[in-house]
This record gives C-alpha cells, structure tokens and sequence, in this order.
C-alpha cells in the first residue's frame, strides 16, 4: 500500500466519531496495517522497545502491551527474552493479528479509559504506543494503568504534542506525580513517529517513562 493510503486509514482513525467506529476502523485496517505503517517509518515501537530493554531488568516479569495492535511490539520484546506478555486492544481484528504471533499469554478485548479486570499490582510494567493520541484513549486511563502496575514497576508510553499541550495528559500525569503515585524518569525530546507520512511527518510525540510507587 502506498505512503497516501496509509495516510487515509491515519485520518479515520483520528476522526473516528466513537470508540465502536475507532474499533470497527481498526478491524477493517487490521490485515495491512503493520506494512502501511512500516511505510510511513513508524518509531514507537522501535523506542519503547529500547526503554523496555533499558528499565525493566526481570524478563519474567508480567509486561501489559495496551493497545496491542497487531502485536509487533511483543513480538520485539519476545526476542529480547521477555516471556509474560499480555495484551488488550478495542478491536477484534487486531487481537487476532496478535495472536497469530503466539508470544502472548492472554489477550483481551478492553478499552483503555475504562475498568480494567486484572488485579491490583499485576504487572512489572505496562507499554502503550500510539494510543494517547487523538480520538483514542483519555488522560483518565492512567488512573487503572497504575493501579495494575507494582510499585517499583515502570509505564512505558508515548503521548502525542496536541494531547500533552491540551488534551490533558499533563495535567493528569502532573496529579498523580502530586499524589506521590508515580514519579517520570525519561522523557524524550520530541521526534516525528511517522516520518514518512505526508499528512503525519510534521506531527511529534515524546516517549515517557515513569516509575510507581
């Protein structure tokens, strides 16, 4: 598929009017997704990979892909020897793709932004790329994200310039270091995730690493 045929799945899935519009969008993108972003240079998968390597030191430690996509992350990680993955994502047809990989234990049909059914401190670390970004998960998500994380356990994610600046990630984030929740460790310089996007490039991102308490 061509660099502007990604870009028209790109448009529609930020301009989803809703989450089951967001989630049939993803089925339908599901079978040529991992090439069309590959296309357009896609880098979070590549830098949060490199933080998972860097930060967390337990490779049997319970990891949690959120938005797992087609699972191309876990398959990264897979290699570098973590063995508990687990993963959730809103569409169907993604779980599917990610499944077909066989690095995942579990794989789950859940919405970021909503309850989550796994326990309190279930997991070393959580990684989510590409997800807080436009039309996709709300700040409000990482109130469950740390709860199933164990203290001393590390989120490993990317926010996107429009919802750091005023989609209310800062603020959220910002509240919960207050509360002595969690405390950020890294946060990347900007950097375009999609470089070779014709609608995209100009669009920056930071990758964030935090520790809960």
């Amino acid at each position: 598929m061509s660099q502007a045929e990604t870009d028209v799945w790109l448009s529609r899935v930020f301009h989803a009017p809703s989450s089951p519009a967001l989630a049939g969008t993803y089925d339908e993108w599901a079978g040529s997704y991992e090439s069309d972003m590959l296309a357009v240079g896609y880098l979070h998968p590549a830098v949060a990979s490199g933080f998972v390597g860097r930060h967390v030191t337990e490779l049997d430690g319970r990891i949690l892909d959120a938005g797992v996509g087609t699972g191309l992350l876990g398959h990264v990680l897979s290699i570098l020897g973590y063995s508990k993955l687990v993963g959730i994502d809103i569409s169907e047809g993604m779980l599917a793709r990610a499944s077909a990989r066989g690095v995942y234990s579990d794989l789950r049909n859940r919405a970021l932004g909503e309850k989550l059914d796994f326990e309190d401190k279930s997991f070393s670390a959580i990684v989510s790329t590409g997800v807080f970004t436009a039309g996709h998960a709300p700040p409000s998500a990482f109130e469950e994200l740390v709860r199933i994380t164990r203290p001393g356990g590390h989120l490993i994610f990317s926010v996107g310039k429009g919802g750091w600046e005023s989609g209310g990630f800062r603020e959220k984030l910002e509240g919960l270091e207050a509360a002595r929740r969690c405390r950020p460790l890294v946060i990347t310089e900007p950097y375009a995730p999609m470089p070779f996007s014709a609608t995209e490039a100009a669009a920056t991102a930071r990758m964030f690493v935090y520790e809960v308490l």
